[in-house]
């Protein structure tokens, strides 16, 4: 028997026998709210299992696995039922499996979904449903312009990584002229205007930005386009990275590569081969994260799947801590939406795998992001590559070092914004 098939036995037997209980003391010192806390607390997931963003989906699912069982399936004092729920990567998919996490499974909390074109599918709808959310997804106006109040997100807004990898690249690698690609989606589009945004705010220029679509089969036209620069910017997601690197090296391009959050994920570093050596990454966990949060973490990835673990585990398994602690804070009441999603709200973590959290107004993470470089040495858990941290950004939020009003004022990034101007 599965251990979900099991959770779900376990909780509904707990739940019979709560009922039992507490009509033979309805009249007794027992509180309603008691009574109540005998059901399990219903978590959803939204993650995608097939297509080019499959590798990140399926680490989602591990990261929120890792850490039920760790705590015994239990969040906030309740027994947990888990359903995971597989969008196929797309829009309509991702309605679909949301509509059923609420209607039919009734979940209590849904965490994901992983594409920013997902999440912007469902915001209208999560909202109309008042159901708290907490998003691996980076579309980043749903926690500006257009805040959700039932959204929550503490993993990164699509943007938030590259702009100070978009500094770096300017102030310490002392690149000026930098061609942009990524793929032609919102997450791209984000990605890139973030880097752009923070790259020539630091005294560079974008000079070329290059969208192939998201299941591309060859990346090699688009490799041919990349001249007349000295350096390279790619968003990459899912295994995608790991075919671009490869037909850049096959080029004999030998421009330095940087990357945001998923172009360079450490759940990548067993597929990579020497073409990723020198990649400099910006990303808001870092498997070399030496803390007592993060060893837990990775230590329950490899017992559980054999697996060395990445942003997107690490990411879920954070959103397992939010919901842990904001339910535990509510007092395990999650029939109160609204004083739930305060709850949430505010929760301040520490101990996590990818260091201290903390939210700010609008539901968006501020947190540490780290800098770091593919490297052949140091590298622990069976990897031959390692991503070593060179620099540690701290308390970096979603609008950088621009005053959030200055920042408001823009459009959001987009495939036009900001415009390529003249070098």
């Amino acid at each position: 028997m599965s251990r979900k098939l099991m959770s779900r036995k376990l909780s509904r037997r707990t739940l019979l026998a709560g009922t039992a209980a507490g009509a033979a003391v309805a009249l007794g010192r027992f509180p309603a709210p008691a009574i109540a806390q005998a059901a399990p607390f219903k978590l959803g997931l939204l993650t995608v299992k097939t297509g080019p963003l499959a590798q990140g989906g399926i680490q989602m699912e591990q990261g929120v696995l890792t850490y039920l069982k760790e705590k015994d399936y239990t969040m906030g004092g309740r027994k947990v039922d888990f359903v995971s729920a597989d969008t196929g990567g797309n829009p309509a998919g991702t309605k679909t499996k949301a509509q059923e996490l609420i209607e039919r499974d009734k979940v209590d909390v849904i965490l994901g979904p992983l594409a920013a074109f997902e999440l912007l599918a469902i915001n209208d709808y999560i909202r109309e449903q008042k159901m708290p959310t907490l998003s691996l997804a980076a579309a980043d106006d749903l926690t500006q312009r257009r805040a959700n109040p039932f959204l929550l997100r503490a993993s990164a807004t699509s943007s938030q990584a590259m702009q100070p990898m978009g500094h770096y690249a300017a102030t310490e690698l002392k690149l000026k002229r930098v061609v942009t690609v990524s793929e032609d989606f919102a997450f791209g589009y984000e990605q890139m205007g973030g880097f752009q945004a923070a790259f020539q705010k630091d005294g560079g220029c974008v000079v070329n930005k290059l969208w192939p679509p998201l299941v591309t089969p060859d990346y090699t036209p688009y490799v041919a386009q990349i001249s007349d620069c000295d350096g390279v910017c790619q968003g990459f997601a899912g295994s995608n990275p790991l075919r671009f690197m490869k037909a850049y090296a096959s080029a004999g391009l030998k421009y330095p590569v940087v990357t945001g959050e998923t172009g360079g994920d450490d759940a990548l570093l067993k597929s990579f081969g020497d073409e990723a050596v020198g990649l400099v990454s910006c990303c808001p966990y870092t498997l070399d994260l030496d803390t007592d949060g993060n060893k837990r973490f990775v230590d329950g990835m490899l017992k559980n799947y054999d697996t060395v673990p990445g942003f997107y585990s690490a990411g879920l398994y954070v959103n397992c801590q939010v919901v842990d602690a904001g339910l535990k804070a509510a007092g395990g009441n999650a029939g109160d939406k609204d004083k739930l999603m305060a709850a949430l709200r505010a929760v301040t973590l520490t101990d996590t795998p990818r260091g201290p959290i903390k939210f700010d107004h609008l539901g968006n993470i501020v947190g540490n992001f780290y800098v770091r470089r593919i490297e052949t040495s140091g590298a622990k858990y069976g990897l031959k590559l390692w991503n070593k941290t060179i620099k540690t950004y701290e308390n970096v939020s979603q609008f950088w070092t621009w005053p959030e009003a200055e920042f408001l004022a823009h459009p959001v990034y987009s495939r036009d914004y900001p415009p390529l101007t003249k070098c």
